[in-house]
């Protein structure tokens, strides 16, 4: 997906996210989860990369620099992949597969939780 630059737009997601902001709970994350995300997600913080290790299910990631502004959007992130440090990315948002292409989100665009 070729990201663009949006300045000065804010989107709220409906979806209830759940905190991912102890060392365990970043840790675990949605490993050995086994059903997909559906109207959830999971905001991992402080975090700037991602593994998809023991993942059952694909995923879309939105990364947030710590103004929670995107800085990078990974659509359909599958099992066994992995997303290295992200520059400037101080949190992700892991959501369910089309989570992106449904709010139509942009790199630029601020995100409120």
């Amino acid at each position: 997906m070729e990201n663009q630059v949006v300045e000065g737009k804010e989107q709220t997601i409906s979806y209830r996210i759940s905190r991912a902001d102890t060392f365990g709970k970043r840790l675990r994350g949605l490993m050995f989860r086994k059903k997909p995300l559906h109207e959830e997600g999971l905001w991992i913080l402080p975090c700037n990369s991602i593994h998809m290790c023991f993942m059952q299910f694909s995923i879309d990631v939105v990364f947030l620099d710590q103004n929670k502004r995107i800085v990078k959007l990974v659509e359909n992130l599958k099992p066994w992949r992995m997303i290295p440090p992200v520059r400037n990315a101080q949190s992700v948002i892991e959501l369910p597969i089309g989570a992106i292409q449904k709010y139509s989100f942009q790199v630029g665009e601020s995100i409120k939780l």
